[in-house]
């Protein structure tokens, strides 16, 4: 079982943040990311998210307009941000990560399984890299608010890759984070049947 103090960096003390400091986030440290969170399970092992990690000014110039007035700013501040998004051929590397059913590609043939199992996998996927980045003492700020369309044509432009969501990654400020909100008890939200 993981120490409390890990719990808390990865859970229960970690925020979503708005504000921050400038400390730069390396390549080793965002490979190191990724070679976490991709242990992490999905259908079939279909591993769909497809991550781009904008760090430079260019890059994050080219995601400035397809984002909310709410998100601009601190979007620009973070020292990264992440485009998690879903590949819609991810069957295509079945053969490679789910070599023991040769025949797992024909599953997810049909456009409408493809679509549904990229967005809850890549999703999936998505909350790993959170965990991952937290777990490596990064803060994280997941967020919505920004236009798909937008960043699809944009960074993904063949119509393959979609965007799910945003997560700036770096060393938060803390000047920037609101007041915790609550959550739901498990009475609330869970039942044992």
């Amino acid at each position: 079982m993981l120490s409390d103090a890990a719990l808390d960096q990865i859970f229960r003390a970690a925020r979503t943040h708005n504000k921050w400091t400038p400390k730069p986030v390396s390549d080793v440290t965002l490979q190191a990311i990724y070679d976490l969170l991709r242990w992490g399970p999905t259908s079939a092992n279909c591993n769909p998210a497809r991550i781009l990690f904008l760090r430079s000014r260019e890059a994050k110039q080219r995601l400035a307009p397809a984002l909310s007035a709410g998100n601009l700013e601190k979007t620009l501040e973070a020292p990264v941000t992440a485009i998690v998004a879903n590949d819609l051929d991810f069957a295509e590397k079945l053969p490679q990560l789910f070599p023991h059913q040769p025949d797992a590609k024909n599953w997810f043939a049909a456009p409408a399984v493809q679509e549904v199992t990229a967005m809850r996998n890549g999703t999936l996927q998505g909350a790993y890299l959170i965990i991952a980045a937290r777990s490596l003492g990064l803060d994280t700020g997941a967020m919505s608010g920004f236009d798909n369309a937008k960043v699809d044509a944009e960074f993904f432009p063949g119509g393959r890759i979609r965007s799910n969501f945003l997560c700036n990654l770096g060393y938060g400020d803390p000047a920037g984070l609101f007041q915790r909100s609550p959550r739901l008890d498990f009475d609330e939200a869970c039942q044992i049947l």
